[in-house]
């Protein structure tokens, strides 16, 4: 399967920093599968939020307890080697669309704004650990970065 471009979702992210987790080396040969194949990775706002959130949290309540300093470079290094998708007002009216038609609800909301972002910028792909969170968007593929094939 060819993918020309992917939006990498933040639990990726957060492995790709997370050099102790066990899933570290999957998302990392993903990521330099999908790279080496010629696709635009993207991210969006809402991921560096999210990623910033569990980098910056203390350790004690389930984050990395990094500093702001280490929490920067982490996300200088995302930002050299993927492409922000903006926020606009058309993905606010699509991500609005998205959670009345599929009612969305709770933390689902989080991915029903990835999920805008990618219809918005027609994005078809995305890198996540949680295929099934992104079932319901027709039109839109999650990519489990096991599959990622070289």
């Amino acid at each position: 399967m060819a993918i020309a471009s992917c939006l990498v979702d933040t639990n990726i992210l957060l492995r790709l920093t997370r050099r102790s987790d066990p899933q570290h080396k999957i998302a990392v040969a993903a990521v330099a599968r999908l790279l080496g194949q010629g696709a635009t990775l993207y991210f969006t706002h809402q991921n560096v939020a999210e990623l910033w959130n569990a980098m910056t949290r203390p350790v004690e309540r389930n984050g990395l307890g990094l500093t702001v300093l280490e929490a920067e470079q982490e996300v200088c290094a995302i930002e050299r080697g993927m492409t922000l998708l903006p926020d606009s007002e058309a993905v606010y009216r699509e991500w609005r669309r998205i959670i009345l038609e599929h009612s969305v609800s709770g933390v689902q909301v989080h991915d029903a704004r990835l999920a805008a972002a990618m219809v918005v910028h027609g994005v078809g792909h995305i890198l996540t650990l949680n295929e099934a969170d992104f079932g319901r968007y027709s039109g839109l593929a999650a990519v489990h970065p096991g599959t990622v094939q070289a």
